[in-house]
């Protein structure tokens, strides 16, 4: 099952996003500038590969997490260089990093 929910964090609107897989959940939130995930997301392959890294994107992960409530309460275990831009570091709550990009 897919679930796709708005999600008010301080005043500011994005995409919760839960894809039900077996034995485990992939998480997400959202909006137009960027994102965080779920252990799922291969950060090191935006930072590495020089193609995927020009396109700047903005994206963290937070390990450990099972709901979207824990990941936006999470530290942020990885992020994208880009995202550094936004002033977002490694060991910031999910929900502070989303701030940054409202």
């Amino acid at each position: 099952m897919i679930t796709v929910n708005p999600l008010e964090v301080e005043g500011m609107f994005f995409t919760a996003i839960r894809v039900e897989l077996p034995k485990t959940n992939l998480l997400m939130i959202s909006n137009e500038i960027g994102y965080i995930m779920c252990g799922a997301l291969d950060v090191d392959l935006f930072n590495s590969n020089e193609k995927l890294r020009g396109r700047n994107i903005i994206a963290a992960r937070a390990v450990g997490v099972r709901t979207i409530d824990d990941l936006l309460h999470a530290p942020l275990e990885k992020i994208t260089d880009a995202s550094r831009s936004y002033g977002w570091e490694e060991g910031m709550i999910g929900k502070d990093a989303l701030v940054k990009i409202s």
